[in-house]
């Protein structure tokens, strides 16, 4: 027996015109794959689609490739993920269930307020198949908490469950503010968990459970990810073994620079050593650089000038003429000391922070009378104030969790 398992593949999810038909490409490469190495199912365990409703064009090219695994007598089993299904319920999904080019395994009924998941039996390995669907913010967890996970476990034969979810004994530190559920949550005793949501490549055996897997995303979706996870990629298991299977799409070169104490024209130098340095001409031969993506990362405080000094478009041109596919900047971390609009000299930060706010003490005005509550006018207040301001969304942190946070801060400050 022979099974492919792959999630995120978050087709559409690049809005950039260069990188928009990305993942759609990485799906189609990687069932080509599958198809190549004779597998005898596919697993998809969630996120086919980054949105419930994908554009017409990339849905017309991911129904003519699953009805080829369909000729090529491959079953495609799916679980929807936090992408793929929307709010209503409705799914892109379930139209292709209706066509019979997937099966959607999560099936069951609800019977004295527990959930009793059904099996979807291969008709060719006689394997059986169940899983739970991912939706947003982890609103699946009522559905594991109502579970019937008994007669799941008492079922016989070589079992697979299929999940969407992120589990708190196996996510990473870089993902610690990402929601997850324990592995409790799982039924024992399967012969294999395939795991989806998680962008990262994951293999682990755990006690009671077996082996548990998580592809990470068919093609990267973020700036980061791009960095440290190219290719992205999907996993064949054969014989209780698994062996990851990537899928190159296009070469990716980092650069990541410190530029510390760096004027602009130094950091501009900089970059192009390292460019010359890693994509190198040959004296003979032009080498082909047409499939490869450039991610230039900047981080330091510069030495003087503005971030824009550094001259950004005339460098990418410099780079683009050796046939690079895409470059990639993130200079969030690159700051300059020069702030022209406030004039203030102070050799420590307690003397600035101290500073800045005696300079602009006064000329904001509070609604609600909340001057009269608090010390507004008070320059430590104030310092403490901006304190609780003085925090980063994390990796994996949902928008309304990070805002949430921020609110508790406000709250648990002005004691509300």
């Amino acid at each position: 027996m022979k099974f492919a398992h792959l999630a995120d593949a978050h087709i559409g999810s690049w809005r950039d015109p260069k990188l928009s038909d990305a993942s759609l490409i990485a799906f189609l490469k990687a069932m080509d794959l599958c198809v190549s190495k004779a597998v005898d199912f596919i697993l998809i365990s969630g996120d086919l689609f980054n949105t419930s409703l994908p554009s017409i064009d990339r849905l017309k090219e991911v129904v003519k490739k699953l009805k080829q695994v369909k000729e090529s007598n491959i079953e495609v089993y799916i679980v929807p993920g936090s992408h793929d299904f929307s709010p209503s319920g409705k799914t892109m999904l379930d139209v292709l269930e209706y066509a019979g080019l997937v099966k959607n395994v999560v099936k069951g009924e609800v019977r004295d307020d527990k959930l009793y998941l059904k099996f979807t039996t291969d008709q060719k390995t006689g394997v059986k198949i169940t899983g739970m669907l991912g939706k947003r913010g982890m609103l699946e967890k009522s559905f594991y908490e109502t579970l019937d996970l008994e007669s799941l476990e008492q079922k016989q034969g070589f079992k697979i469950f299929m999940f969407h979810t992120a589990l708190t004994e196996l996510k990473p530190k870089d993902l610690a503010e990402m929601d997850s559920a324990p592995l409790s949550f799982l039924p024992k005793g399967f012969d294999y968990y395939a795991g989806g949501h998680i962008h990262q490549v994951i293999e682990k055996r755990e006690t009671d459970y077996g082996l548990i897997t998580y592809p990470g995303a068919l093609f990267p979706n973020s700036f980061k990810e791009i960095e440290q996870f190219n290719p992205g990629g999907f996993y064949i298991y054969e014989e209780g073994k698994v062996e990851y299977c990537p899928v190159p799409v296009f070469d990716v070169v980092s650069i990541n620079l410190n530029c510390n104490q760096k004027s602009p024209q130094e950091i501009r130098t900089m970059i192009l050593q390292e460019i010359n340095r890693l994509l190198p001409d040959d004296n003979t031969n032009v080498k082909d650089y047409s499939k490869t993506i450039v991610t230039l990362r900047l981080h330091g405080v510069l030495s003087e000038g503005k971030v824009t000094n550094i001259g950004f478009s005339d460098v990418f041109e410099r780079i683009y003429e050796k046939g690079v596919y895409f470059i990639m900047k993130n200079t969030l971390r690159l700051t300059t000391k020069d702030f022209e609009e406030i004039m203030i000299a102070a050799d420590k930060s307690h003397d600035f922070e101290s500073s800045l706010i005696k300079e602009h003490l006064g000329k904001a005005k509070l609604e609600l009378n909340l001057e009269k509550k608090y010390k507004f006018d008070d320059p430590e207040f104030l310092k403490e104030f901006m304190m609780v301001l003085d925090i980063e969304k994390q990796e994996g942190e949902r928008n309304i969790d990070f805002e949430q946070r921020l609110e508790n801060n406000f709250d648990k400050f002005l004691e509300i």
